[in-house]
């Protein structure tokens, strides 16, 4: 039996793909992003052990409310690191015709097996990935969120390749990735791929920071202000954001 190491459940989410949602957190990451707002997640404690049937159970109780385009979105945490659950979980939500959503940092991705083939295998039941980047450069990315991004960006072009529809989330953080040269690399990379359907700038905010005080965590952007709606609009233009979203008509 095939158990996922599960965070929390919410019913309904209206931002996190397609349509309303039924949000699925997973358990476990291995990115320490200094302005997580879930690092309640990086550590197994305090989750429930579920399996794809049981959450499926409570998830299509909501599916009157879905809409046509609406369905699962399973996020974390970070879902590829429960490679085995989430095959399961996605398997048999295709079964029952629906929507399927991931939200991932890309981190754990890898060409090597037993990982690329699971991962293969997953992409067959999934519909769009919400996929984040944080930092185009790898060395301040690495400084933002403890990892280098290589594998990430390499996860991105995998996705392209197979025409996988991906809506890019970033996470605009003043003072680290909100200059015009990141902004423009970031661009330039996105530009390089053929299945961007969406683009949020994300503002940076400090909603979670109750979170780590609660862990007995140093937070890690402390002082660092939330960015000016100057800001967001430089980098959705910068983004062209407004070209990009194109799901809704898709």
């Amino acid at each position: 039996m095939i158990q996922g190491v599960v965070h929390s459940l919410e019913s309904f989410g209206s931002a996190d793909g397609p349509g309303v949602r039924y949000l699925v957190f997973l358990n476990g990451c291995n990115l320490r992003c200094k302005y997580c707002h879930n690092p309640d997640t990086w550590a197994k404690k305090d989750v429930q052990l579920l399996t794809a049937d049981e959450i499926l159970e409570k998830a299509v109780r909501y599916r009157n409310y879905w809409g046509d385009k609406g369905g699962i979105t399973v996020s974390g945490g970070e879902p590829l690191l429960q490679m085995e659950f989430m095959n399961d979980l996605f398997a048999k939500a295709k079964k029952l015709k629906i929507n399927t959503c991931i939200d991932t940092a890309g981190e754990p991705f890898t060409r090597e097996e037993p990982f690329f083939g699971q991962l293969e295998q997953l992409m067959t039941n999934t519909d769009v990935l919400l996929f984040d980047l944080k930092h185009i450069d790898p060395e301040k990315h690495k400084a933002l969120t403890g990892k280098t991004n290589e594998n990430i960006l390499d996860m991105a072009r995998y996705l392209s390749d197979i025409n996988k529809p991906i809506w890019i989330r970033h996470v605009l953080v003043p003072g680290i990735n909100s200059d015009e040269e990141s902004l423009t690399k970031l661009h330039e990379f996105i530009s390089t791929l053929n299945n961007v359907y969406r683009i949020d700038v994300l503002p940076y905010h400090t909603l979670g920071v109750f979170k780590w005080k609660e862990l007995g965590i140093k937070y890690g952007l402390e002082g660092v202000p939330t960015p000016t709606k100057e800001e967001v609009e430089l980098a959705r233009k910068i983004l062209c954001v407004d070209e990009y979203n194109r799901y809704k008509n898709a």
